[in-house]
């Protein structure tokens, strides 16, 4: 009966030992609830903020991302030594699949760099570190282009506004806040000189337009004012052949009214 109670005894404990394991396993062992998404880009150093987006949501979809700002695991001391090994082992596994994936999206000479993090959460701060702050800088330099630019009359309007619309995409993966109403002013105040006068009609409407509203209606303005300039060209062309035919049935006109005619005296005779 004891030797009984003792075997019994030992099993629960096994299988106690053995579901513990297991479920610490399982909360270090990720799970794959959704398929992978698109592999992201090779991160070069430029844009690292969007680059960074793109990777979160990669790592997201592999259910690796706490791993970017998990430290390894600390287990208490009367943790058995069979489980402490299956837990860390399994948590390294986990973090070295992350720790890579980052790395196979960093260009070759990145890759040399910072393959030599431990962790992926070292090698995670180490980018941001490095390259959140060269991107406060490139904040500044978008905020210029956008300030800087001015449409000129020799280009179309519509391609001009589309280029503006990249910079403030920029400005906007940036961080920075432009709310639509500051855009359509913006737009309205930067076209060029030959708009004065839509310039002037936009700015006084008093209902306020979508930046997609706007668009339209200079789409508009700019396919009148090609025909408009295409209707003068054929009306020059026109008036220059009016022009140049004029002279020449002058020419003829006179010719027959000045031609010598024959004397009086020659009729006669």
């Amino acid at each position: 009966m004891t030797n009984e109670n003792q075997t019994n005894g030992s099993v629960v404990g096994t299988v106690a030992t053995v579901t513990s394991v297991a479920a610490s396993s399982s909360r270090s062992t990720p799970a794959h609830a959704m398929a992978p998404a698109e592999k992201p880009g090779k991160f070069s150093g430029i844009d690292f903020k969007r680059w960074q987006m793109k990777m979160l949501f990669y790592l997201t979809t592999l259910s690796l991302q706490r791993f970017i700002k998990e430290d390894p695991p600390v287990m208490a001391e009367n943790t058995p030594d069979d489980e402490r090994l299956v837990v860390t082992e399994a948590w390294k596994h986990s973090d070295f699949l992350c720790k890579n994936y980052i790395l196979s999206c960093l260009e070759d000479g990145l890759y040399n760099v910072y393959s030599v993090m431990e962790t992926s959460k070292a090698l995670w701060n180490a980018l941001e570190k490095k390259y959140k702050t060269e991107d406060a800088g490139l904040k500044k330099f978008v905020a210029a282009r956008f300030l800087d630019f001015k449409m000129i009359d020799t280009r179309s309007v519509i391609t001009q506004v589309q280029e503006l619309q990249v910079i403030v995409h920029d400005l906007l993966a940036e961080g920075m806040v432009i709310n639509e109403a500051f855009q359509v002013a913006a737009f309205i105040e930067k076209l060029p000189p030959l708009w004065k006068d839509f310039k002037n009609y936009l700015k006084h409407k008093r209902k306020e337009m979508t930046l997609e509203d706007l668009i339209v209606r200079l789409r508009i303005e700019e396919d009148n004012k090609n025909a408009e300039k295409k209707l003068r060209g054929n009306s020059t062309i026109l008036g220059a052949n009016i022009v140049e035919e004029a002279p020449q049935n002058k020419k003829k006109e006179e010719g027959f009214w000045t031609k010598e005619l024959p004397k009086q005296e020659e009729v006669q005779g």
